[in-house]
């Protein structure tokens, strides 16, 4: 039977260190698939990852349960994101085969259906990946943790509000502009 995060998370305020290790398996894929929608760079986004789960155990003390343990880890992960990319200034890298695997199958419908093995719809599927990968990296960091957290992710606008610590408004406004700029951007790809 699984346990539930409260119990964990009380297990492991109690020093059973594999309570904890269990919340991090749980979550890790989760966590490292936002930090690498934020910084798209392997190597960063697992040291946002590991970074992520060390804070969140020095401060489990301060965790009231308010919100969901899952709610809580996305708002270090994005906090986390958002200062790697305001300090470091930098945009990383990511082949196009990882660009193609983060977004094209998701956008490219038309690749639905398609033989396997047509060269012509693969490429097309993974320059389509690149472009919305491009279009998402121009975006402001809080404009970039919406669209990952509600595109990607699926967090619901309360849920983002928790993550993002601002109004349900803020995160509507934020989304309807991000949405906006990325459709401009990728009009011809529409």
């Amino acid at each position: 039977m699984e346990r539930s995060d409260r119990e964990l998370v009380r297990e492991s305020r109690a020093g059973n260190a594999e309570a904890f290790r269990e919340l991090v398996e749980r979550y890790q894929r989760k966590v490292a698939a936002v930090a690498l929608g934020m910084v798209h760079n392997r190597e960063d986004a697992l040291e946002l990852t590991q970074e992520t789960f060390v804070k969140a155990f020095e401060n489990l003390g301060k965790f009231k349960g308010e919100s969901s343990l899952y709610t809580w880890l996305y708002r270090i992960v994005v906090n986390l994101g958002i200062d790697f990319r305001r300090r470091e200034r930098r945009h990383g890298t990511v082949s196009i085969e990882e660009r193609a695997e983060a977004g094209a199958a998701e956008l490219a419908d038309d690749s639905v259906g398609a033989p396997l093995g047509d060269p012509f719809r693969e490429l097309r599927s993974r320059e389509v990946g690149a472009r919305v990968t491009d279009a998402i990296n121009e975006l402001t960091p809080d404009h970039k943790a919406v669209i990952l957290l509600r595109e990607v992710e699926g967090l619901s606008y309360d849920e983002i509000s928790r993550v993002m610590q601002c109004s349900k408004g803020t995160v509507m406004s934020r989304l309807h502009y991000a949405r906006k700029k990325l459709q401009s951007k990728l009009r011809d790809c529409l």
